[in-house]
């Protein structure tokens, strides 16, 4: 029967996965040191997402075009084109990213969900350490594209 109210116990405690079971305390710590990393990770992929999709838009591209003037004489225009497909490789990165982003959340969130009080602490202090780490190079500290917390 899985626990449905907040505990501190370190047996019988499956993390995500069948084999993934916590019965002693070493596997206990080994396995809030790996949470506590990917959810630092998780911050680090929001905000590289983020860098990637500002440098993709700073790729604007400048050309002349002649186009008739008065008296049909031709005048040179210079006009702005940025760069920004959907069949594009920066498009396909942000795609992969983001589906990576969403997948690694949910894990997080369904590790929470066990209700072990060590875990929950891994995921928040991991989410804490992340933020600490990568959140200083944020240009927005508003994110509305945030999922899951």
């Amino acid at each position: 029967m899985m626990q449905m109210s907040f505990y501190f116990g370190y047996t019988d405690v499956v993390v995500l996965f069948d084999g993934w079971v916590i019965n002693d305390i070493g596997t206990l710590i080994g396995s809030m040191v790996g949470i506590c990393i990917i959810a630092a990770l998780y911050e680090g992929l929001k905000v590289f997402r983020e860098h990637l999709l500002r440098k993709s838009m700073v790729t604007v591209s400048y050309h002349s075009v002649a186009v008739p003037g008065p008296e049909n004489l031709p005048v040179v225009e210079t006009q702005k084109t940025t760069g920004s497909r959907i069949l594009s490789s920066s498009h396909l990165i942000q795609t992969l990213l983001h589906v990576l982003q969403i997948v690694v959340s949910y894990f997080l969130m369904l590790v929470f969900m066990t209700y072990n009080v060590w875990l929950c602490i891994a995921v928040a202090l991991g989410a804490g350490i992340g933020y600490f780490s990568f959140g200083w190079k944020r240009a927005i500290v508003i994110d509305i594209n945030e999922h899951c917390h």
